[in-house]
């Protein structure tokens, strides 16, 4: 159609979820994502929604990319509970060693800024970070631990990974952070050795 301006849905949504992710919800105003996807602010309302949609959507966006990533990790704690813990760190590693992407993540700091953010967004961070803990129980009991066992280690591997993020946004080096991960990884070796 004749003077109407095509654009790539999937590239202006990762440009808006890098914005979002560098600046955090509240620090981001439409003019920025504007700049960021390269539309004016009519096309991101038509077509991309209000800001709290279009957040949402780029939050969904990135919980389903590194969700996908943290299942196919954890695909293998039936067998190798430990080498399965090892993948969905490596996930979060490889995720903050990247120089492309922002420090942190996303839903970890979607979940920090609650206080500001609408009923409705607040909800759904918090759902994708009990996500991560569902996953995380889901493989451990897969893996043998008794219910107990898996429950608190969840919870436990659950929190080390977000605070990986933190810290990373912090300026820990990578090497603290995987010093962090084996530390984890240890205690929960000598849990699984204490099970079988």
């Amino acid at each position: 159609m004749a003077g109407k301006k095509q654009f790539d849905v999937d590239t202006a949504l990762d440009a808006a979820m890098i914005q979002f992710w560098r600046a955090g919800y509240a620090d981001t105003s439409v003019d920025d994502l504007s700049r960021a996807t390269g539309l004016n602010r009519s096309s991101i309302y038509s077509s991309l929604g209000d800001k709290d949609t279009l957040f949402v959507r780029c939050l969904e966006r990135y919980a389903t990319r590194y969700g996908d990533k943290y299942d196919a990790a954890l695909s293998r704690a039936a067998d190798r509970p430990l080498a399965a813990a090892r993948a969905f760190f490596d996930v979060t590693l490889e995720r903050i060693a990247d120089p492309g992407l922002p420090d942190g993540c996303l839903v970890a700091q979607t979940v920090m800024a609650t206080p500001v953010l609408s009923a409705s967004v607040a909800a759904r961070a918090r759902e994708a970070i009990g996500f991560q803990h569902t996953r995380l129980r889901a493989a451990l009991k897969a893996g043998r631990l008794p219910d107990e066992a898996a429950e608190s280690f969840a919870a436990h591997l659950a929190a080390v990974n977000q605070s990986l993020a933190v810290m990373s946004r912090a300026g820990t080096s990578p090497e603290q952070l995987r010093a962090v991960v084996d530390v984890t990884l240890d205690a929960l070796a000598r849990t699984l050795g204490a099970t079988d």
